[in-house]
């Protein structure tokens, strides 16, 4: 069913995207969207991965460096049936995580210092399964086209809030029109492909719990990682770029939303009562 929503909303986004690009400048204008798309998502699917651990200054490990990290995300990586990830330290002591990678075959993993210094065995190995569910799922790349057609919408929205002054309408008849039109398209797109984005990321973040849990069989042990990093995240923020907050197990912007329907993760108090449905069941 998460599966399902997340195709449907990929559909959304998408039509948002030509259809902005339509209204800006035609069939023109709905070529520069497709130009636009293409070339944005085709430096997503290589370099995105590279971006990221670099914005958060992500160091590579090997198993000397930490065995505890690297033997719990080897074991992980079995049980999920694909290959073993490259693993990183992020030098920061807020805890979090994330996955990335446009492939199970190119993935790797990251862990905050923090993260390992709260967390024991079972819960750790829980959030690493949880984050390799995403890239068996490839989820990774899924959000990563998501919000750079997200970003194309947003700059195309951009440009139609100031093309009424360089001159962007048919004729002196229809100005009061085009800008009006262009003034809504300015404001309302950015928002709606904003909303559409974080609907996206929030079902991944269903799915990937639900992966952890069929992997471990240790629904309560991510459930009780969630609570701990929920609340320490609060103590000790994150300085995360909201572009990337879609990323993390736990959103690390938590503290600035302003409703669930502007957050890029599922409410936590859902997401734990899922894990205990699970764990009901057997997992």
């Amino acid at each position: 069913m998460n599966g399902f929503k997340t195709a449907l909303l990929f559909v959304v986004l998408t039509l948002m995207l030509l259809l902005v690009g339509y209204l800006i400048g035609g069939k023109s204008g709905l070529t520069i969207a497709l130009i636009m798309a293409f070339v944005m998502n085709f430096i997503s699917y290589w370099f995105s991965d590279k971006i990221v651990l670099a914005m958060y200054k992500a160091k590579p490990i090997t198993e000397s460096d930490n065995p505890r990290l690297f033997r719990i995300v080897r074991q992980v990586s079995q049980m999920a049936g694909i290959p073993m990830p490259k693993v990183y330290i992020i030098p920061s002591p807020s805890p979090n995580a994330f996955a990335t990678g446009r492939n199970p075959q190119h993935a790797a993993v990251a862990a905050t210092g923090g993260i390992m210094d709260i967390l024991n065995d079972d819960e750790l190995a829980a959030v690493m399964a949880h984050e390799l569910g995403h890239v068996r799922n490839r989820d990774t790349l899924v959000s990563a086209v998501a919000a750079t057609i997200a970003g194309a919408i947003t700059y195309l929205g951009f440009m139609a809030r100031w093309m009424p002054f360089f001159g962007g309408g048919d004729d002196d008849d229809n100005r009061g029109g085009n800008f009006l039109l262009m003034l809504l398209i300015g404001i309302l797109a950015p928002i709606a492909a904003m909303l559409v984005q974080m609907a996206i990321s929030r079902q991944r973040e269903f799915g990937a719990d639900k992966a952890s849990a069929e992997m471990t069989h240790k629904s309560l042990a991510l459930a009780s990682a969630l609570r701990k990093l929920s609340s320490e995240s609060h103590r000790v923020p994150l300085p995360a770029n909201p572009a990337t907050a879609h990323m993390f197990i736990v959103n690390p912007l938590t503290g600035k939303d302003f409703s669930s329907l502007f957050s890029t993760h599922p409410p936590m108090e859902e997401r734990i009562a899922r894990l205990e449905q699970y764990a009901r069941s057997g997992l």
